[in-house]
């Protein structure tokens, strides 16, 4: 019963979700989102991670194999992109919009997760799976500072302190200041909830099951 409710919510979001694109210009979305549309094939192109999305313009139909919730947070993307600059300044969730008490209550749960998926990992392991996840390797004060281009206009950082002698691994990750101005804080979270799976998941593919 509750996998019928959360298919029928899910549902009604995505319908939801391409209406409100319905006579939007393809052009003026590619414009404000940072992708691509060819009008050749009628077709938006956006470089998502390690890939190349491709969706159908207007039916926004897809060819590849995608996780439902990701396709529902990219059409809310287009949709709400406005063009602004990425700022390169990386803040927490509880700093966006109405992040107060859901973006605070998604950290708690995003850390322990991070934490419970670093342990006993290699540090070269971790590297390599953001790397094959498209990541970018930062030179900051931490261990490890990967930026993932989860949409042209919507990066994820992951700082990494590695497990030493005395101290466990640590994580956290965090979102552009400029995320206000391409996804609710509702899609922040599910964003940042869909990294977690995409990490857990690339490195079973890498290494082996967890």
């Amino acid at each position: 019963m509750e996998d019928k409710k959360i298919n029928r919510a899910f549902n009604e979001m995505y319908i939801a979700a391409k209406k409100r694109l319905d006579n939007k210009s393809p052009i003026d979305i590619a414009n404000k989102a940072g992708i691509v549309f060819c009008e050749e094939t009628s077709t938006l192109k956006v470089k998502s991670l390690d890939r190349t999305v491709e969706l159908i313009y207007p039916s926004y139909e897809y060819k590849q194999k995608l996780d439902d919730w990701y396709v529902l947070i990219l059409l809310h993307y287009l949709d709400m992109a406005d063009g602004t600059p990425v700022f390169n300044q990386a803040v927490n969730f509880g700093e966006l919009k109405d992040g107060l008490i859901r973006g605070v209550k998604f950290e708690k749960t995003m850390e322990l997760e991070l934490n419970r998926f670093l342990v006993n990992k290699e540090p070269e392991q971790v590297i390599n799976v953001c790397k094959s996840l498209g990541a970018e390797i930062i030179k900051s004060k931490f261990d490890l500072c990967a930026v993932f281009p989860l949409f042209p206009n919507y990066p994820i950082t992951l700082n990494v302190w590695f497990a030493d002698d005395e101290f466990e691994a640590v994580g956290k990750m965090l979102v552009d200041k400029s995320a206000d101005n391409y996804l609710t804080i509702e899609d922040a979270v599910l964003v940042g909830e869909f990294m977690l799976r995409c990490i857990s998941k690339r490195y079973n593919e890498l290494y082996g099951t967890l």
